[in-house]
């Protein structure tokens, strides 16, 4: 006969008693929802305000293009109206199309005159006497834009005229709604760049087949 001791007659009942527990527990439901939501609930938010930034961030990107296009519908005809200047106009039309989103007194916009579309963001020419491929100190150059100095860019600042060929470009700060995606989408400040740009030639504007140059 085998003697039984009883220390192991004592654990038995709390091993099957335990066992028994855990089937339950694992069969168990009730609360399961809740906790999956609390795991899942805190990357569902980021995702959702992810979308949202990026959504305004395009939205606000298309308005200043439909803007600064109509802009430039204006801005080629050399008009400008009674008690404005061109740029005073142009910056009221882009105020107009963006709905209030933008602020105004603080976007970037800058025209530059070129002399043919294959001109745009060319530097200005140069001789390269030593052949490093970049513009030294005294090497000559032809000054484009007429500003008495070498410039990398050769647009010449204003909105041209008659016939010339003008890049747009705006520039706006856009203040992301939350400083959750700052790290992904914005800079230290929380402000993501965002900018626009057209080139357009203007009308023969001033010629006798233009009158008042109105569009």
């Amino acid at each position: 006969m085998f003697a039984v001791r009883p220390s192991a007659c004592l654990r038995l009942p709390f091993t099957l008693a335990l066992a028994t527990v855990f089937r339950r527990l694992r069969r168990e439901r009730q609360g399961a929802a809740l906790a999956e939501f609390a795991i899942v609930f805190p990357a569902f938010i980021l995702l959702a305000i992810g979308l949202i930034e990026v959504a305004m961030v395009l939205f606000v990107t298309s308005l200043m293009e439909g803007g600064l296009r109509e802009a430039a519908r204006f801005g080629i005809t050399g008009f400008a109206p009674d008690g404005q200047t061109r740029v005073e106009r142009i910056l009221q039309i882009v105020g107009e199309h963006t709905q209030g989103l933008v602020e105004m007194d603080k976007v970037d916009i800058t025209f530059f005159v070129y002399p043919s579309f294959n001109d745009i963001g060319e530097p200005e020419p140069f001789a390269d006497d030593n052949g490093n491929g970049s513009f030294d100190s005294g090497e000559a150059y032809t000054d484009v834009n007429g500003n008495g100095q070498w410039d990398a860019d050769m647009g010449a600042a204003g909105l041209g005229g008659p016939g010339d060929i003008v890049l747009y470009t705006l520039r706006y700060q856009w203040d992301l709604l939350t400083g959750l995606l700052d790290p992904l989408m914005g800079d230290d400040t929380g402000l993501m760049r965002l900018s626009a740009s057209i080139v357009v030639r203007n009308e023969p504007f001033g010629s006798p087949d233009s009158e008042s140059g109105v569009p």
